[in-house]
């Protein structure tokens, strides 16, 4: 009930409403900007003579500017004629005991949360056997970032720290 209602006071008047609104006058449009002369034309002698004349300051500026370009390496289509989008090297991985969900090569440098897991618990199981040198062999990484992760990244061990000040408690 409530809808006929408002239905009927949106639809009062409308016609006189609509041809209101329809003969108001419209806004001016603000007014445009001065457009300038235009100057002399690039036929005229002077500006030909001025495009041929060279600027001494200018080229001794421009000699001091050294551009060291490269190529990009040429990529080689493989055998099915493909060209490859990345050139990273891959490796294998430890397969880990999801074996269909395991990723089957990740790029050099870059290492798995299962390889990750395994490495430090053979470092903690063994660390004289597992070095940080063989780890970094082993995966294929970078020696800093082994030696970041061995000490940083500690998910074996749980420290719990006594409060400062025995009022806490």
């Amino acid at each position: 009930m409530g809808g006929t209602v408002t239905r009927a006071f949106r639809n009062f008047n409308l016609e006189n409403r609509a041809t209101r609104e329809i003969s108001k006058n419209k806004p001016t449009s603000a007014p445009r900007h001065p457009v300038a002369m235009p100057g002399p034309l690039p036929d005229d002698p002077e500006i030909q003579e001025e495009i041929r004349r060279k600027d001494d300051k200018l080229l001794a500026l421009l000699k001091e500017v050294y551009v060291d370009s490269r190529e990009p390496p040429v990529r080689v289509k493989d055998e099915g004629g493909i060209i490859p989008s990345k050139q990273q090297e891959y490796r294998l991985t430890k397969l880990g005991h999801l074996r269909d969900l395991d990723i089957p090569s990740i790029p050099k440098g870059k290492i798995s949360v299962v390889e990750v897991l395994t490495l430090l618990n053979n470092y903690k199981l063994s660390p004289q056997t597992w070095t940080a040198e063989k780890i970094a062999k082993e995966y294929s990484i970078d020696l800093k970032e082994v030696t970041s992760l061995l000490e940083f990244f500690l998910p074996f061990t749980v420290e719990i720290f006594p409060p400062k000040d025995r009022k806490v408690l």
